[in-house]
């Protein structure tokens, strides 16, 4: 199913069609909202709310994706007309938020607005010694998390130019469409991953870990590799570390899904979701990290050689919505992948009235039996890793300083 190209005429229509991405959200969420969006961490004074509600109301009727709602019962987004600002933007305390994270427990925790509204609003949250962030939110079955960094960007910073790069369309070859039949194929199949068969508490929790961008890429081109490559080799390193402190026992190789995004030039603050995933699995049994670097990097050079990315979006949109709807929440969910593992490159680092975001993080709630779902954020020269996970998973707190030991060692000559 082809979206609307926004950006090229000016003009938003009355409605449109949930795309297939957005009808497994809502399928895979029972029609419930799951919030998903970007939260900024500012030292110094916080604005007022005043002052954000003003460049909200300024800027968010020339924001496509801040102009309609979801028609749950139809599977469409209708416009809105007129924007109840003060509706859409809040503010919170939490004067014991050394690190941040609790802002984001607060967005994952906080009820959505319903859907009689656009789903989305922003937070000013003060945190301790005058540290706040700002948070912008939504329903992820509205919004993915590149489409969610290009209109936080439009609507909050004092420049907003730049952002993730749009994605290029090429046609898939054999080997990636290979790729993306073997990934839909394995996920009907039962999979072990006993770190994460827990049942779930339904109580959602949140830590985090920040490093320079720098070490990330040091160590990638020490080994030919990219930023999200040693993330997912460290990953994958402290999940087996976790697992072993544990149980004692080893963790077998970890299937997640890892969201792509399709997002075009001129869709970056187009509504509904535009992205794939790819089934991969973390070599958590890896004796070390490099080696689990290694095994990483084969798999992703395999899915860029293949450009899978553009067979699973041709597999997902050129059929019956319907059938790609079903296959896409086959593929992420609690029976087929421990959660998804993603990756988000800011950009240049916010600004807003002049004070310029420290980190900035992606954030996103759990759904479909999916017991934790991990994230790293590059904002200018910092990334944020960010677990948000089942408070089932006790001990899941223990995973960024399991993270930053791995990425140590892969330092290491």
């Amino acid at each position: 199913m082809r979206h609307p190209r926004f950006g090229t005429d000016g003009g938003l229509p009355a409605s449109l069609p949930m795309g297939t991405a957005d009808v497994a959200y809502h399928l895979a969420m029972g029609g419930r909202p799951l919030p998903a969006g970007f939260l900024f961490g500012f030292p110094g004074r916080a604005p007022t709310l005043d002052s954000v509600r003003a460049r909200v109301a300024e800027r968010a009727h020339r924001i496509p994706a801040l102009r309609y709602r979801i028609d749950r019962a139809n599977r469409t987004f209708s416009r809105v007309e007129r924007i109840a600002v003060e509706q859409h933007v809040h503010e919170a305390w939490l004067p014991g938020d050394d690190d941040g994270s609790g802002a984001g427990r607060l967005m994952l925790s906080r009820p959505m607005g319903g859907d009689v509204r656009p789903p989305w609003d922003v937070w000013l949250v003060h945190g301790p010694d005058g540290g706040h962030s700002l948070c912008y939110r939504t329903d992820h079955t509205f919004q993915d998390g590149v489409g969610a960094a290009h209109t936080a960007r439009a609507l909050l910073d004092d420049d907003p130019a730049g952002g993730p790069p749009a994605h290029r369309r090429a046609w898939p070859a054999l080997s990636g469409l290979a790729g993306a039949v073997g990934d839909v194929t394995a996920s009907f199949r039962p999979v072990r991953k006993p770190g994460f068969d827990v049942p779930p508490d339904g109580r959602t929790d949140m830590c985090q870990a920040v490093v320079p961008v720098a070490r990330l890429r040091a160590v990638g081109r020490a080994h030919g590799a990219t930023v999200n490559d040693v993330f997912l080799a460290a990953l994958a390193h402290a999940v087996g570390m976790w697992h072993r402190k544990n149980t004692g026992s080893g963790h077998p190789p970890l299937p997640v899904a890892v969201p792509m995004s399709v997002r075009g030039p001129g869709e970056e603050c187009a509504p509904g979701n535009r992205l794939v995933v790819a089934r991969v699995l973390l070599p958590c049994d890896a004796p070390s990290p490099r080696h689990a670097l290694h095994r990483v990097k084969a798999r992703t050079d395999a899915l860029r050689t293949g450009r899978q990315r553009e067979a699973l979006r041709l597999m997902l949109t050129t059929g019956p919505r319907a059938v790609g709807a079903r296959i896409g929440t086959r593929m992420v969910n609690g029976r087929s992948v421990a959660g998804p593992v993603s990756s988000v490159n800011f950009g240049s680092a916010l600004v807003h009235q002049g004070n310029t975001a420290r980190r900035a993080v992606v954030y996103s709630g759990l759904g479909a039996g999916i017991r934790c779902l991990t994230t790293l954020t590059s904002q200018h020269d910092t990334a944020c890793l960010a677990v948000i996970h089942d408070e089932a998973l006790s001990t899941a707190e223990e995973l960024p300083d399991l993270w930053l030991a791995a990425l140590l060692e892969l330092e290491r000559p």
